[in-house]
């Protein structure tokens, strides 16, 4: 399985119709969503640009192969994908909250199952 990662609000995830294709908050306004590639850089992404966002958040596990919208990688190194769409659920195959140690920095996703 090719998977990616993205990194979400808990608050605003858990405020959306999980029958609609999900869109982020800011997807009007960057035109994509924001993916990492593996793990180990997903969290440094995450402590990178949301350490101090001290709000819970999960990581959604998303099968690039499910992915219906175009996914480009825009930019060197080839592991920030962007959805140039609303990404269908189905390809959404799993949501864990995103653990953080006592300073606030975040944890890597925990590997499926």
């Amino acid at each position: 399985m090719d998977l990616t990662f993205h990194l979400v609000p808990q608050a605003y995830y858990d405020s959306l119709d999980q029958q609609v294709d999900y869109v982020p908050e800011l997807f009007a306004h960057d035109g994509f969503i924001h993916c990492t590639d593996g793990a180990d850089e997903m969290v440094r992404t995450a402590n990178r640009y949301y350490q101090s966002n001290t709000a819970p958040h999960y990581y959604l596990y998303i099968d690039k192969a499910r992915v219906r919208p175009p996914i480009r990688y825009d930019a060197e190194p080839h592991i920030y994908p962007h959805i140039y769409g609303a990404l269908n659920r189905d390809a959404i195959i799993a949501v864990r909250s995103a653990k953080r140690n006592a300073d606030g920095s975040f944890l890597s996703p925990e590997p499926l199952s």
